[in-house]
C-alpha cells in the first residue's frame, strides 16, 4: 500500500481481527498486517483511506463501477426508488421487465433473463438451467476463468507452483480446504484457445457434457481473450452436441461494449451471466438466453428450481435501469474506451523508455499488462510472463497513489469518471515507480 505510516488502519484493522476472521469481510480484502485498505469515502474515479490518503482507483472493486463512485445518475434513481417504493416485498413489480427489456434492447442473445443478486448466483443458476434442459451433468470449464465461489467451480490450474517447461499440465487443485473432491467429478478443464483438447473433451465425455462455461476475456485472468476462431469452434461443438454454451459475462458485461463480448465476438451464447457493471456498484446480477432453454426453469415435472429472497430487489433493479439506460444512451463507453487507449499509451511510453518488454491484453475498458514479448493466449503463458516485476511495479504505484490489484492476473478497470483525471500525472508516477521496481530487482 503506502510507505506511509497508517494509525487508523492499523487501529481499524486491530478492532476487525476481533470479529471477523483475518479481520476482513471477504478473504481478498486481506493485504497483511501493514496494507489492509480500510476506506473512508469513494468519489468519482478516487477513494480516500481512514488515513487521509487519496488515491485513482484502477482497482473499482473489480469491475462494478462503470460511471464512477457515487454517481447522482444512479443513486438518486435508487433513493426515489427506497423513498416512494420500498425495498424488497417478495412480490414482483413493473421494474422487472424495465430491465429485461434493457438488457434485451442491448443484447440480441437474451429471450428471456431472471435475476440474481451476485455473479456467483447467477452462474449457480446458468449451469442449474443447462444441466436440466440438457438432461446431462458434465460441465466445461477453461483453465485462468473464475465462476465465483460456488463449489463445484472453485477449482483451478496450479500454474503458480507449475513449472512452465513442464510437457505435463498443472495440477487441478480446490481453492482451499472445504471444497469436497466430489465437487470435481462433474467438471472437465481445458487450456483456452486449444481447439485439439475440445475435440478430445468432446470425444470422451460428449454424451454426458452439459454446458461449456467460459468467460470470452479472463477478467481474473489478465483479460487474456478467446480468439475469434476459438469462440467460433465452441459455438459449432456446442451445436453438434447439444450442449449448451454459457459466456459469463459477469465482468465484461455491459463493459467492453453495450452489448457485451458477444458483440466484440458477434457469436451469442444459449446462457449468458451478468452482474458487475449492471449496476454501478449497487449488487444486482442476472442470467438469461435462449428462450427454450430458460423456459426450462418451471414447476413442471422435471422442471430446474430458481428463486431467492432478494432477487429483482427495488434498490438494484432501480440501480440497474438508471445504469443500463445512461449506458445505452449515452457515450459513456465510448468515453471509457478513449480513456483506457490513452493510458496503455502512456504506459507503454514508460516502459519502452525502461526497456521493458510489454503487452496489453483485452478491450481498453478493463486492459490487461503483461510483462512479455507476445500477448498470451491462455493461462499457462501467464506463468511465462514476468509477473514479479508487475507486482513491485504495482506495489510501487500503490504507494504513491494509483490504486489496482498487484495481481498481473487483474486488469485495470476504467469508468467514465477516469476522463477527469490529470494523465500527465500518472505517467511521472508510472515513471517513479517503474524506475523503483527495476532498482529492487
Amino acid at each position: 500500500m503506502t510507505k506511509t505510516h497508517k494509525p487508523n488502519s492499523a487501529k481499524m484493522l486491530k478492532r476487525a481481527h476481533t470479529n471477523m476472521p483475518l479481520g476482513v469481510a471477504d478473504s481478498y480484502r486481506y493485504w497483511g498486517e501493514e496494507n489492509t485498505v480500510f476506506l473512508k469515502s469513494m468519489q468519482g474515479c478516487t477513494i480516500t483511506d481512514c488515513d487521509e490518503q487519496t488515491f485513482v482507483d484502477f482497482r473499482l472493486a473489480y469491475g462494478p463501477i462503470i460511471l464512477g463512485y457515487r454517481d447522482e445518475r444512479v443513486d438518486n434513481e435508487v433513493i426515489n426508488a427506497i423513498t416512494n417504493v420500498g425495498t424488497i416485498s417478495g412480490f414482483s413489480t413493473g421494474l422487472d421487465s424495465d430491465v429485461v427489456e434493457l438488457v434485451k434492447s442491448l443484447c440480441p442473445n437474451i429471450d428471456k433473463m431472471r435475476f440474481a443478486n451476485s455473479g456467483t448466483e447467477a452462474v449457480i443458476g446458468a449451469v442449474r438451467t443447462a444441466r436440466g434442459y440438457t438432461k446431462r451433468n458434465k460441465i466445461v470449464v477453461v483453465e485462468g476463468g473464475f465462476h465465483g465461489l460456488h463449489d463445484e467451480v472453485m477449482w483451478k490450474s496450479d500454474v503458480d507452483n507449475w513449472d512452465a517447461d513442464d510437457k505435463n499440465s498443472p495440477e487441478i487443485i480446490p481453492f482451499g480446504a472445504g471444497i469436497p473432491q466430489s465437487t470435481r467429478e462433474h467438471q472437465v478443464s481445458v487450456p483456452l484457445n486449444d481447439i485439439s483438447a475440445i475435440d478430445a473433451v468432446f470425444a470422451e465425455y460428449g454424451h454426458d457434457i452439459a454446458a461449456i462455461l467460459i468467460e470470452p476475456i479472463m477478467g481474473n485472468c489478465g483479460s487474456i481473450a478467446s480468439t475469434q476462431a476459438y469462440m467460433q469452434k465452441l459455438r459449432d461443438v456446442c451445436n453438434s452436441n447439444g450442449s449448451v454454451l454459457i459466456m459469463d459475462e459477469v465482468k465484461t458485461g455491459f463493459r467492453v461494449a453495450k452489448g457485451g463480448a458477444q458483440a466484440l465476438y458477434n457469436i451469442h451464447a444459449d446462457i449468458t451471466t451478468y452482474a458487475k457493471a449492471m449496476g454501478n456498484g449497487y449488487p444486482v446480477a442476472a442470467f438469461g438466453g435462449k428462450a427454450e432453454v430458460m423456459d426450462t426453469i418451471s414447476f413442471d415435472k422435471g422442471g430446474v428450481t430458481h428463486g431467492g429472497t432478494y432477487t429483482a430487489n427495488m434498490v438494484a433493479l432501480s440501480a440497474a435501469k438508471a445504469t443500463l439506460t445512461l449506458l445505452k444512451e449515452t457515450n459513456a463507453l465510448e468515453t471509457i474506451d478513449l480513456v483506457g487507449q490513452k493510458i496503455q499509451t502512456l504506459l507503454s511510453r514508460v516502459f519502452t523508455k525502461f526497456g521493458v518488454e510489454h503487452c496489453f491484453a483485452g478491450p481498453n475498458a478493463m486492459f490487461g499488462v503483461h510483462f512479455g514479448t507476445n500477448v498470451p493466449q491462455n493461462y499457462r503463458d501467464w506463468k511465462r510472463t514476468n509477473s514479479d516485476l508487475y507486482t513491485q511495479f504495482a506495489l510501487n504505484l500503490i504507494d504513491n497513489g494509483v490504486m489496482l490489484e498487484p495481481d498481473s492476473r487483474e486488469p485495470w478497470f476504467i469508468c467514465e469518471a477516469h476522463q477527469t483525471m490529470d494523465l500527465n500525472w500518472l505517467e511521472q508516477v508510472a515513471e517513479k515507480s517503474m524506475a523503483e521496481a527495476i532498482k529492487a530487482q
